[in-house]
Order: structure tokens, then C-alpha cells, then sequence
């Protein structure tokens, strides 16, 4: 519907799942990625101290979550990073990504859209900041601003790709934290969004959340972590645009 051909050597950008916790099931996202020749799922190793944060624990966990049955699974920075340089930012000069970075030609993060203890909520701009970023580039943008800091880095992944790149918000099982929320969602499944623009994409999913039934908490959660302000630093180091135009391809 948007127009997108993406092309050589994809990287499908996910978030595996610590054991227990609520990610994308991969029999909701393998005919997606089986629909592309030559695609591997990416993810980095994390900083907080559980299944992925040593690369072996890593594709266990991939694995023993079904993501090896749908495609290869990459651990961008399992040989190290390299710096793409920020451009605009006030946080931020540099974001380190894994060196696997640079192995592919596209990029779609395919983002599951939910609530975030420290990011109010996890949608496309924590999916291509935090989780593109290695583990020494997530301790660089959790250590300074962290909330301004992920538009930044995003800005550089984007940049990087020159517009290789595109965004896939799946707004199912909206439950309040991103890592392990045992708790049942409040809010209904709304639908999957997508854009070429991480900003918009945000910014109609968390106005998705404002409108839905049940999501009192939700909200409370945003304000007080002040999570819009990610998507208003976005606009301003022109990463994109809060303006948007919501079409539905269902009707």
C-alpha cells in the first residue's frame, strides 16, 4: 500500500523476547518475512543482565522462541560496532551500532507497538534507536537524554540508509511494559500501521492509545514519562513529522 520495494539483502529488525514476555510471535510474522528472497531477523545484545544479553543466550533465545523456523537471525553486534555520526543532535554525536549494520542493503523495523517502563511507550523509534543500537550504544542513549536520545539515533540509522528504510508499527497484545508485563493488555488489538516516517507512524499509534477504550493506564504511563516528548525532539532535528494522514487499506 505505501509503495515500498525493498530491495538486496534485508535485515527484518525485531525484538525476540526475554523468556516469558510479550513479543511478535513468529506465526504472525513468517509469511511477512518469508515473503523476501534474501532476509535475515536482526536484533543486538541488550545491557540489562538476562537472555540476551551474552550472544549465545541470545540465539537460544531466538530459537527456542520459533525465530529460527521462519529465517536467519543475526545478532548485529555479536563482532563488535561501528559509530554512525548524529547529525542535529543535542544529546548524542555519535550511535554505535552492531558492525552486522553495514551487511544489509534495506531495513524494516517491524515493531510490536506497546507500553514501556522508562520510554512510556516501544514503537518504531525505541525499535530502530535502542534496538538497532549495540549494547555500547544502548548505554550511550540511556545515559544522555535518554528520552531525546532515541529520536537521535534514530535519525543517524536513518541517515545512514539514505531511505532504505521502512517502518511497521503491529499494535496487538498492548500490554504496559515491553519486556515481561505477565499482566493481560487493558486495551483491545487496534491493527498494524506503517510508514516511511518513524515520527508519524509513533505519533498515530500513541493517538490510537488516547482514543481506545481501557487505556487509562496507558496514558497515565506516557505523561509521566513525558514519552511525547521523544516524538516532538523527532520533529525538530527533522527525522519527521508529527502531521500525519491515517488511511485505512481495509476499506
Amino acid at each position: 500500500a505505501l509503495g515500498a520495494s525493498p530491495e538486496g539483502k534485508i535485515a527484518v529488525k525485531i525484538a525476540s523476547g526475554e523468556p516469558g514476555s510479550n513479543y511478535l510471535r513468529p506465526e504472525l510474522i513468517g509469511d511477512f518475512v518469508q515473503s523476501f528472497d534474501d532476509v535475515a531477523l536482526v536484533e543486538c545484545n541488550t545491557i540489562y543482565g538476562r537472555f540476551r544479553t551474552a550472544t549465545a543466550m541470545h540465539y537460544q533465545t531466538a530459537e527456542d522462541h520459533g525465530y529460527l523456523e521462519i529465517a536467519d537471525f543475526d545478532v548485529m553486534d555479536e563482532d563488535g560496532f561501528i559509530a554512525l555520526p548524529v547529525e542535529g543532535g543535542s544529546n548524542i554525536s555519535e550511535n554505535y551500532v552492531g558492525t552486522h549494520f553495514e551487511n544489509y542493503d534495506y531495513f524494516i523495523v517491524l515493531s510490536h507497538f506497546k507500553g514501556h517502563t522508562m520510554a512510556g511507550f516501544g514503537g518504531a523509534i525505541k525499535n530502530a534507536s535502542i534496538g538497532i543500537a549495540s549494547a555500547r550504544g544502548k548505554s550511550n542513549i540511556h545515559g544522555n537524554g535518554f528520552i531525546e536520545a532515541m529520536a537521535e539515533a534514530t535519525k543517524a540509522v536513518s541517515d545512514a540508509l539514505d531511505g532504505n528504510i521502512l517502518y511497521i508499527n503491529v499494535m496487538n497484545r498492548l500490554s504496559l511494559d515491553c519486556e515481561e508485563d505477565p499482566r493481560e493488555p487493558e486495551i483491545h488489538d487496534i491493527g498494524i500501521l506503517a510508514s516511511f516516517d518513524p515520527v508519524a507512524l509513533d505519533q498515530a499509534c500513541m493517538d490510537l492509545i488516547y482514543q481506545a477504550e481501557g487505556s487509562e493506564n496507558f496514558v497515565a504511563q506516557i505523561e509521566r514519562l513525558n514519552a511525547p516528548r521523544t516524538l516532538e525532539h523527532g520533529e525538530e532535528i527533522g527525522l519527521g513529522s508529527r502531521t500525519y494522514q491515517l488511511v485505512s487499506i481495509d476499506e
